[in-house]
């Protein structure tokens, strides 16, 4: 039966191992779990799923299996009573065991669940009977009830449901999907590198505590070299015209790269990189850089990445004259190219799914020009950016 969940994990993308596996089965063999739905779910998900951001892919495949696995034999049947409430007793307050007897115990109410999804035919709302929505039967969400079962609500209310089903707390860690400020930190972290230079200013305990050791006792500090972020960024961030879609997205990846590299310089452009780029936006752009002098006041030592949708007519890229400000006399693909050739660490980041990159051609036109290096504003997307930046 648990071979059912290994495989059905592997298939949805889960990376669990055997070694995994048969750890999971030992523990199950130990009694870990104690008979305990919460913790054997607890227990499946620290032992066969060791990425955070799978979490919620696992979460899919438990739910799907432990309703097949339930739909086997009713556990209800053959369980003995005096050891039902024993095992009851363990995991509810007086209070709400209370409640629960007045439901007629939890066996009953287990068993009233089974009968009332197997009569009822249609939707209900605001009853105290069927499963429905804004009353007080004890099966259903949004209403009110003493003990019951909660289906389908995103949260509790009342903090008074027996039973949970199919609550998946983790789908913002997918690596798929969109993310906020917290999830870029992680990803972005992967970058960063630190190395031991300037004066001893730090304390180093591990050392204190050897010297004071070797002084029988007297106290001897130690200081160790400062240890500091020595990663460079160069930001290049798109913005107006269709970047304004995109705008709550890229404000939280330019937080949090902010927040992770103390090495950071941010310029702009609009669509593509022209002889031009500015450090601050508004009416009347300030910070005016011309991008020769750009590439000659940052070290190959930074990395470049550019955040932009990509989205354009492609003369924009191709032609000279093609911008919509002003009048280029280069065309953007030989600035882009002057640009990469100084700094072969670069990367493009773009907030448009995907799937849909097909669709414009501009950016397929920029995905060339990167030589592929073009990766989703996603948790995976950010993850191969950093490999690619850290060659």
């Amino acid at each position: 039966m648990f071979l059912e969940l290994f495989y059905g994990l592997r298939e949805y993308g889960v990376s669990v191992t055997l070694q995994e596996y048969f750890a999971f089965i030992r523990a199950v063999e130990m009694g870990v779990a104690e008979f305990d739905l919460d913790k054997f779910y607890y227990l499946a998900r620290a032992s066969l799923c060791s990425d955070e951001r799978h979490i919620d892919r696992f979460d899919r495949v438990f739910a799907a299996w432990i309703e097949r696995a339930q739909a086997l034999k009713d556990p209800l049947v053959e369980v003995d009573e005096d050891w039902l409430k024993s095992i009851g007793g363990r995991h509810f307050t007086e209070e709400e065991k209370r409640l629960i007897e007045e439901m007629g115990g939890f066996a009953e109410l287990m068993k009233t669940l089974q009968e009332r999804l197997k009569e009822q035919e249609g939707r209900h709302e605001g009853g105290s009977k069927w499963m429905g929505t804004r009353g007080t039967s004890p099966f259903g969400a949004y209403g009110y009830n003493p003990s019951g079962v909660r289906v389908g609500q995103d949260s509790s209310r009342h903090r008074r449901a027996a039973k949970v089903w199919d609550k998946r707390s983790f789908r913002d860690f997918d690596d798929g999907v969109e993310i906020g400020t917290r999830q870029m930190k992680l990803a972005l972290r992967r970058l960063r590198r630190f190395t031991r230079e300037g004066a001893q200013d730090e304390l180093d305990l591990d050392g204190t505590i050897a010297n004071t050791a070797r002084n029988a006792g007297f106290l001897e500090i130690a200081h160790r070299p400062e240890r500091k972020n020595r990663v460079k960024v160069l930001l290049l961030l798109d913005v107006g015209g269709s970047m304004d879609d995109h705008v709550d997205l890229v404000q939280q990846l330019f937080s949090a790269a902010r927040s992770e590299f103390s090495q950071l310089e941010t310029f702009y452009f609009h669509n593509c990189v022209y002889e031009r780029v500015w450090r601050g936006n508004g009416i009347h752009r300030t910070g005016m850089t011309s991008t020769d002098e750009l590439i000659r006041t940052y070290g190959q030592d930074y990395r470049v990445v550019f955040v932009g949708d990509a989205s354009m007519s492609p003369y924009e890229i191709t032609e000279s004259g093609g911008s919509v400000e002003h009048w280029n006399e280069v065309a953007g693909s030989v600035w882009m190219q002057k640009i990469l050739r100084r700094w072969e660490r670069a990367a493009w980041i773009n907030p448009v799914p995907e799937q849909n990159w097909r669709y414009t051609p501009s950016i397929g036109l920029i995905f060339r020009l990167m030589n592929a290096r073009m990766m989703p504003l996603t948790l995976a997307g950010l993850d191969a950016a950093t490999a690619e930046l850290r060659k």
